[in-house]
Order: C-alpha cells, then structure tokens, then sequence
C-alpha cells in the first residue's frame, strides 16, 4: 500500500527525513521515534502536504508528486492538531467533509459514520460541547467519509485519558480487521507494541529498526519491553554530546 525509495527532506540545512526505505502492507504501522526524529515530516510528505527534496513514494500504487490528486482520491489524514471546527454540530462537521469529496447520498453516508464512531445521540450538539475523546472520534469520522484505502494518523491519542485511548484503538482495530491500512505515528509505546502489527522506530530522520513488537522485544531479552528497545535503538542527547547514561548520572551527582 506504501512504498518509499529513498526519500528526504530538507528544511534549509536541517536533514529531517534521510534516504527514507519503506514498504507498508495492509497492517496497522506505527513510526515511533523522539521529537524531530522525522515522523510527523514523513507523514506530510506521504499525504502530499509536503514535496520530498529527492527519492520517491507511493501510496495505493500512486506517485505523491507526479499523481498527488489520485493519492488524495485514497487516503485519508487527522492531523495531531484538532481539526473539527467547534461552531459547528458533530455532523455538519462531517457533512462539510462529504460535500468536499462529492458523497453522494452524503446524508445517509455522514449518518453512518457517525454511527460507528458512536456519536449518533451527539451528532447534533456543537463540537464545542465534546470531550477530547469525542472529538477525536468525530475527526475519525470525517476521515471516513468517503471510504479512504489509507488512513493516516499522527498521535491519535495524544492527551487522551485511558478510557478515550482505549475507544480510539478499539475503532483503529475495527478499521484494520474491515481491510484497511493504517499508518501512525505515537509516543505511547505500549499501545504499539499492544496493537501495530509492526513499528519502525525513526531517529535523526534514519529508521534504526524495524519489525514486529514481539520480535523486537525478544531481540533484546525475554522481558523487555518495547520501550527497551526504543531506548537500545535511541541516542539521548547526552549519549549524543559522548555520555553514556550511567557517566552522565555521575557527572550530574559531582555537580
């Protein structure tokens, strides 16, 4: 569903994303990486918000530069920022989003999307009433609308408490087992390592490792976590001044 070759980007003289190789099939996958690693660049160039500075990518067989409109006819994209507009109802929100895909029947569509993201007795109610789980689950909806191949998420449970999380997986997962692909970004590492089927974890614009959570785990040892392997495959700025962890420790305590 997704293939990269090669693909960078630059900003002036800030290297973000660096000869970038992937391949995404028809999985739940998440790029996790530290601030500025380069996921949220990566995904702006693959929704076509973003021209690469070199290399190449598809997305449903179609090139984000050469054929972008196409691209845009297959995915859809909720930003990390909120993007419901909160003077308006859940569902002229994602009416608004049908007239601009040219739905037909878009009555009948926009009810039904907001039916599966449980906001059917909220539809009509000012988004400015919704709880952030609400919300984000309306901007799901509004993804929705005209039935997108891709779907593209960045930090979809950012500053959600446990139970808002918890419904956004449970309609991620929901998505998947109806055929579709999603690509995400997350700092919460438990919840990729409970739900992607595999994470690229992306450092300094580079991928340092790649594959299912479980076998990444078991790279590192019997119990390990996850968040030991992003730790393994992710350099902290004092690693990167050349402190290790322990050194740095020391260096603080004389201090």
């Amino acid at each position: 569903m997704i293939e990269i070759r090669k693909l960078s980007r630059y900003f002036g003289n800030l290297l973000a994303v660096d000869n970038l190789d992937l391949d995404v099939g028809n999985e739940i996958f998440g790029l996790l990486g530290p601030n500025g690693a380069g996921k949220s660049t990566t995904v702006m160039m693959l929704t076509t918000l973003l021209k690469p500075s070199s290399g190449t990518a598809k997305v449903c067989g179609y090139d984000i530069v050469k054929e972008s409109k196409k691209v845009r006819s297959k995915i859809s994209y909720v930003p990390q920022d909120m993007a419901v507009d909160r003077k308006l109802t859940g569902r002229e929100n994602v009416l608004l989003y049908a007239k601009l895909y040219g739905i037909p029947n878009r009555n009948s569509k926009v009810d039904e999307v907001i039916e599966m993201m449980g906001l059917s007795d909220r539809a009509d109610d000012l988004v400015a009433t919704y709880s952030g789980g609400m919300r984000r689950r309306l901007e799901l909806a509004q993804a929705l609308v005209h039935e997108p191949e891709v779907l593209f998420l960045d930090e979809p449970t950012l500053g959600l408490d446990v139970s808002g999380r918890k419904k956004i997986w449970e309609h991620i997962r929901m998505l998947k087992a109806e055929g579709m692909t999603i690509f995400m970004t997350t700092h919460y590492l438990e919840e990729a390592e409970k739900y992607c089927n595999r994470v690229a974890i992306i450092d300094k614009g580079r991928i340092a490792v790649i594959g299912s959570p479980e076998n990444l785990t078991r790279s590192i040892g019997e119990h390990a976590s996850l968040n030991d392997v992003f730790l393994e495959n992710v350099k902290t700025p004092e690693e990167q001044a050349g402190f290790n962890s322990t050194q740095f420790r020391n260096l603080l305590r004389r201090r």
